[in-house]
């Protein structure tokens, strides 16, 4: 870690939900850390930038200004445009440069025991899960999160996306999306599930296969077709499931009791018939599968299933991951969810279908590249797990500038959901859309916002909230 704190870093886009832990981190172990925004410019999330600066960071403009010297290693994400000011400044200078995957693998590698979390849906909340049972065993670990973990949050970290141990564990969700899965050398590999998001299914097939290949041993998805095929290229396998009766680490047949908010269950561990009674205060099935993921990994890196079954009664969850914002005297709840694939709308959907209550899903895509990648899938999920008196509403896609095809958007999705005889409805802003909620709200209905890569959808959420009081 040291030749990674003998020179002063630069982050591009430094609020981003990848990058912020990664600056948190490296400055937790002494680095010098600056940085820039694009967000912070257009006056958007302006408490986590004023946090930041509380925390130590220097944060300039993003027009090159704090690019001031060769000694300098800018980060930025691989989709940072060269054109952006610090690009241009950092050739100038002959810095040095590294995506957020380079460091991240970095990080990861130079740890003693790296837990890596993999998979196209749920890696955020078992890295969470699995962060909260080793910290509760007394591990002391490091943990990169997309996302602020509620456990390690308090009033002096309100975004705590990550967590700086001194133990030789290092917890951490890896990405497929660009490739970047890679570049890890994982002690313990975990596998959730492989679906259509990002890439081709024969690509996933591939990065995931190599993914299983580097670990010592893998926890596996064994409710998972597309996993199950890929346990031949792990080394060993701790194999968990909610349904499977070949996996080690699973569930007691008719034991699951899903509540609005929570859900309890009996977790098995077939390799020595023991079971587990397990609380979770997070509801939903795919939380009890992402529950189990985190078991195994915990178990691959030496922790006993009870410990980290019991530990687990503590998990407080994820910021926007089915996050309940309030509900309105009128009795109107909202939520906060980022889902945005098929899979991550669909876990969503199920959840609030279990219970009664109309729903109504407001859906901002979070790019257009995105929507037109995987648009079609969405459509079905929402037109298959809403009912005919729930309502779908969309507005257009998160655009913050560049040259992105911007030709395809959300009328496309809301046409292919009404053809799959769903009820949606489209605005193209925001803004419209949230008064049409407050218009269209009535006692008992779930308003859930959803989308990504965007942090004001957020307050959008709380706004939304306070106009159907």
């Amino acid at each position: 870690m040291s030749e990674l704190t003998q020179h002063p870093w630069f982050f591009c886009g430094i609020g981003g939900s990848g990058m912020l832990p990664l600056a948190l981190i490296l400055k937790g172990h002494g680095a010098v850390l600056a940085g820039s925004d694009r967000s912070r410019d257009q006056g958007r999330t302006p408490e986590k930038f004023a946090w930041l600066e509380r925390e130590g960071f220097t944060l300039f403009p993003q027009d090159g200004s704090g690019i001031i010297s060769a000694d300098q290693v800018l980060v930025a994400s691989a989709a940072v445009e060269d054109t952006v000011p610090e690009m241009v400044r950092a050739r100038e200078l002959g810095c040095p440069r590294m995506s957020r995957a380079q460091l991240l693998a970095r990080l990861f590698n130079a740890a003693p025991r790296g837990v890596a979390i993999g998979g196209t849906s749920g890696k955020s909340t078992v890295t969470g899960m699995t962060g909260c049972i080793l910290t509760s065993a007394d591990r002391d670990p490091t943990i990169m999160n997309g996302a602020v973990m509620k456990n390690f949050a308090h009033a002096d970290a309100p975004f705590a996306s990550a967590r700086v141990g001194q133990g030789d564990t290092f917890v951490s969700e890896v990405d497929e999306s660009d490739g970047s899965i890679a570049l890890y050398r994982p002690a313990v590999s975990v596998l959730l599930n492989v679906s259509l998001d990002h890439k081709s299914m024969e690509e996933l097939r591939v990065l995931f296969g190599d993914f299983l290949a580097a670990a010592a041993v893998t926890a596996l998805n064994a409710d998972d077709p597309e996993c199950l095929a890929l346990a031949t290229r792990a080394k060993a396998v701790i194999r968990f499931g909610v349904d499977s009766a070949e996996a080690e680490i699973g569930v007691e047949p008719g034991s699951i009791i899903e509540g609005p908010t929570s859900l309890t269950a009996t977790v098995l561990d077939r390799r020595d018939r023991s079971s587990h009674a397990l609380t979770l205060q997070v509801p939903g099935r795919h939380n009890l599968a992402n529950a189990l993921a985190a078991i195994a990994a915990a178990n691959a890196a030496g922790v006993s299933v009870a410990e980290a079954v019991a530990a687990l009664g503590s998990y407080a969850g994820l910021a926007r991951r089915f996050e309940i914002v309030g509900t309105s005297p009128s009795g109107v709840t909202v939520i906060d969810d980022f889902g945005h694939n098929p899979e991550k709308c669909a876990a969503t959907l199920r959840t609030l279908k279990a219970h009664p209550g109309r729903v109504i899903a407001f859906f901002q895509p979070h790019g257009y590249g995105p929507l037109k990648q995987m648009g079609h899938e969405l459509a079905e999920v929402f037109a298959r797990l809403l009912g005919p008196e729930d309502v779908t509403l969309l507005c257009d896609p998160v655009y913050y500038g560049g040259t992105t095809d911007r030709s395809e958007g959300s009328e496309r999705i809301i046409r292919m959901i009404r053809e799959h005889g769903g009820n949606a409805e489209y605005l193209p802003s925001r803004a419209d859309c949230g008064h049409y909620l407050a218009e269209m709200a009535r006692p008992g209905d779930r308003i859930v916002i959803m989308g990504a890569r965007d942090d004001t959808l957020s307050v959008f959420a709380r706004e939304v909230l306070a106009s159907v009081r």
